[in-house]
């Protein structure tokens, strides 16, 4: 049995190498430290990610953790048929404060609130001004009506969350960043945990240990966003 690290606030660096950090059954590696942008963009690097604001803070780095190739991404027909009625339109970056404050806000099976609490879109939202977070938009008739956000690093974009009040727009906005990243040359999403939605959409479960791999070459190369 593994158990979590625990943090200390003003620690640097937050924490230790990936491959010295070893998750619970449940994916835990560490507790506590600081909600920070540096500390968020550090854990990533490191296969950890905040899984909510309130303190102390958990951090996880699950195995298998859930990758998507942004070329595998499996539109239904129904789908790319509402890609192209034109009812639907994609922004990126356009409006990172709705997006992530909706999916605060949307109600989620079997979950009794929220884990996006106001100090994590705080950082969210610097790390967005940093130009380290990002979001997809998706509107119809000029309302938000889906989209997500997440970071953007190296050849990596972690997803974070998706909200849709209107049917498939939260599908939608996944499909416009596949193929934005793409043709960028972005190597995956990750999707941090496995689900069979996910699943269903082209993502696929790998060993830690072969996601830390590939996490490390991905951030190897210069980040592409604003070339896509």
């Amino acid at each position: 049995m593994h158990f979590p690290l625990f943090l200390t606030h003003g620690q640097r660096p937050a924490f230790p190498e990936a491959g010295e950090m070893q998750p619970d059954e449940t994916g835990l590696v560490a507790i506590g430290g600081e909600l920070t942008p540096e500390v968020v963009v550090e854990a990533y690097t490191k296969g950890a990610f905040p899984w909510e604001g309130k303190p102390p803070i958990p951090w996880f780095s699950p195995d298998p953790r859930m990758i998507m190739v942004p070329r595998a991404f499996r539109a239904s027909k129904s789908l790319l048929k509402l890609t192209k009625q034109g009812r639907l339109q994609v922004s990126f970056d356009g409006h990172f404060a709705g997006v992530i404050e909706a999916c605060a806000g949307a109600s989620r099976p079997g979950e009794p609130g929220t884990w996006i609490t106001s100090n994590l879109i705080d950082t969210y939202c610097q790390l967005h001004a940093d130009g380290v977070a990002h979001s997809v938009e998706v509107w119809e008739d000029e309302q938000l009506v889906g989209g997500l956000y997440g970071l953007a690093m190296g050849r990596a974009f972690f997803g974070e969350s998706m909200f849709h009040t209107r049917r498939d727009a939260s599908k939608v906005a996944l499909f416009a960043l596949c193929r934005r990243l793409h043709g960028a040359g972005y190597h995956f999403i990750d999707c941090q945990q496995a689900t069979p939605h996910l699943r269903s959409l082209g993502a696929v479960p790998v060993p830690r240990l072969r996601y830390l791999r590939l996490l490390d070459e991905a951030l190897s190369h210069p980040n592409r966003w604003l070339e896509a």
